[in-house]
């Protein structure tokens, strides 16, 4: 009888510390919960009251996550603002050799590929919304989507004429920046015709034979048709 009221006995202080183990956790989550409500509460007051939180888990992405032990981000091609949104993510990838996968690591790094309107445009947005690299991505893209939808045309390089007080290697250098702007993209070939073509009758006349040609022969060629010009002054 003994040992079997002192089974009993055991029997009940186990159960009583798995009553106090299954009320514990409970509690434990409404105390979480609400200190939790509580840091809300505070951060929509200071919102109301104009206050910015600033935080380093409001105001970084991706706080939990940190880089590799070892790890040197890359120096990054910068995008202000003006140029494809498409090539410089591209541009960014290829700078993200090791971690790349990680695409909390490429939300992380993201922003020191930016500068100028474009940073701007970025620590102006609530980071929190991005659940993901994609969507993150899609809202940049779509953000400076009108460089590309305003890319230059054939016909704006074709018009692209040079001014009386610029040497022509200064023009040549302004038209070839302008030219790889044109959507669809040109090929070297066609570049070439189209700055010859773009050329006042003095100068086509004698181009023309170099329309295939590099386009550093056709600068030295007509940079000796300018000094032949002149000197006919």
């Amino acid at each position: 009888m003994d040992d079997l009221s002192g089974i009993r006995k055991e029997n009940a202080e186990n159960a009583e510390t798995l009553d106090d183990r299954s009320t514990l956790a409970p509690n434990d989550l409404v105390l979480q919960l609400e200190q939790k409500i509580l840091e809300l509460q505070g951060e929509l007051e200071q919102e109301a009251k104009g206050v910015e939180v600033l935080n380093y888990e409001d105001l970084c992405i991706q706080p939990d996550v940190e880089l590799p032990k070892g790890y040197e981000p890359p120096k990054f091609k910068m995008l202000d603002g003006i140029g494809d949104p498409k090539v410089h993510l591209r541009t960014y990838y290829d700078k993200l050799v090791g971690v790349g996968k990680d695409e909390r690591i490429r939300m992380k790094l993201f922003m020191r590929s930016l500068t100028g309107d474009a940073m701007s445009w970025y620590i102006s947005q609530n980071t929190k919304k991005w659940a993901n690299w994609v969507s993150m991505a899609l809202e940049f893209k779509d953000q400076f989507r009108f460089n590309t939808e305003n890319a230059l045309d054939v016909f704006y390089i074709q018009n692209l004429k040079k001014k009386l007080t610029k040497t022509f290697c200064d023009y040549a250098t302004r038209w070839r920046l302008e030219a790889a702007k044109v959507r669809p993209a040109l090929e070297e070939e066609q570049m070439n015709k189209f700055f010859v073509r773009a050329q006042d009758p003095q100068y086509y006349e004698r181009l023309m034979v170099l329309e295939n040609h590099k386009f550093s022969d056709i600068i030295k060629l007509e940079e000796r048709i300018e000094e032949g010009i002149k000197s006919e002054w």
